[in-house]
């Protein structure tokens, strides 16, 4: 089994990518770390904890809180993207809590546990992993592998026209990580990875749902924000990422094509703040980046683990059950 840490910002597919590090049996998920990103803390918390009891894995892997805020600059909120990240879907309240332990001193400390063996995927923006960092500098050459889900390898980004979102959200920290001595960085590139094989359109979450899941219902209904915000922007249906990201730790072969490069980030000019230059002809690159993955493996990958039923708490499948407007209009009028 792969020791493996998610380090997330938690809603919709990154929910999706937390299911991959719970159930795949070749994944030992060591724990969740949480960084300001995709919508507000609390609620990336909320889900996390909520996707954790989903997998049936409530208080077995602890979620550690993390950076609430970027290094710099005020953080910035991707909520019409999301939604809340998962539908409506609120939490029973079932005891289990984040972990006492900061984010940053977990993955310090299992990075000493695994040395050489941990791998990490970030799939927020890098706030927690350049802390780690910063206070350790010997964290940085004890990680197997550092899977980054951010920046495009050919300066188009999803939330400016130059920058994708994790990057953009804490520039400063990608920059500090990217220039860090790990051993591997494996990016998973918004454009042109996730554009090209990465997108789910409305057939494939027809099948999805057709699969009759507790599982299933649930990616169906925390993705419709994000499926509908998408297909707005002119995209052929949702993104998925940081599921991919996560795929990607523990499965090499679906790898078709990669390339290697020095990878740089803006962080002085305001019109192209948090864009990634990607030097093809360095002689020193930093990143290793795939180009081409099997789409169809990895949405058939995602199909069959919707069909798992993992031991899921009954008031969590009651909950991913109810109306999700219902849920929100009861929880309102009990404020």
């Amino acid at each position: 089994m792969i020791p493996l840490v998610i380090d997330t910002d938690t809603a919709a597919d990154d929910c999706f990518a937390l299911l991959v590090g719970l159930l795949d049996p070749r994944a030992d998920l060591r724990a969740v770390t949480m960084v300001a990103g995709n919508v507000g803390f609390e609620q990336q918390v909320h889900n996390a904890l909520l996707t954790v009891a989903l997998a049936g894995r409530g208080g077995e892997v602890p979620v550690h809180l993390g950076a609430s805020a970027p290094l710099v600059q005020p953080w910035v909120s991707a909520a019409d993207v999301h939604g809340d990240g998962v539908g409506g879907i609120r939490r029973p309240d079932d005891g289990h809590a984040p972990a006492v332990m900061h984010a940053v001193d977990a993955l310090i400390a299992l990075s000493k546990e695994d040395a050489g063996r941990l791998r990490i995927v970030a799939i927020g923006p890098l706030t927690n992993i350049a802390l780690a960092v910063r206070m350790d500098p010997g964290f940085a050459s004890r990680i197997e592998r550092l899977t980054i889900m951010g920046g495009s390898l050919n300066g188009r980004g999803n939330i400016t026209p130059a920058a994708e979102f994790n990057i953009y959200v804490d520039p400063e920290a990608a920059a500090i990580v990217l220039d860090a001595p790990f051993r591997e960085i494996q990016v998973v590139s918004w454009d042109p990875l996730t554009l090209n094989h990465a997108v789910f359109d409305a057939e494939r979450i027809e099948r999805i749902a057709a699969v009759g899941t507790t599982l299933s219902a649930f990616f169906v209904r925390a993705n419709q924000t994000t499926f509908d915000f998408d297909i707005a922007a002119g995209l052929a249906g949702s993104t998925h990422p940081d599921s991919l990201s996560v795929l990607l730790a523990l499965d090499e072969d679906i790898v078709e094509r990669e390339e290697r490069y020095r990878m740089s980030v803006e962080t002085g000019s305001t019109l192209t703040r948090g864009a990634t230059v990607c030097d093809w002809r360095s002689e020193n690159p930093n990143i290793v980046a795939p180009t081409r993955i099997d789409g169809e493996r990895f949405f058939e990958y995602l199909c069959a683990l919707m069909a798992l039923m993992p031991d899921t708490p009954e008031a969590v499948r009651a909950a991913i059950a109810a109306d999700a407007a219902g849920d929100v209009a009861a929880d309102t009028a009990g404020d």
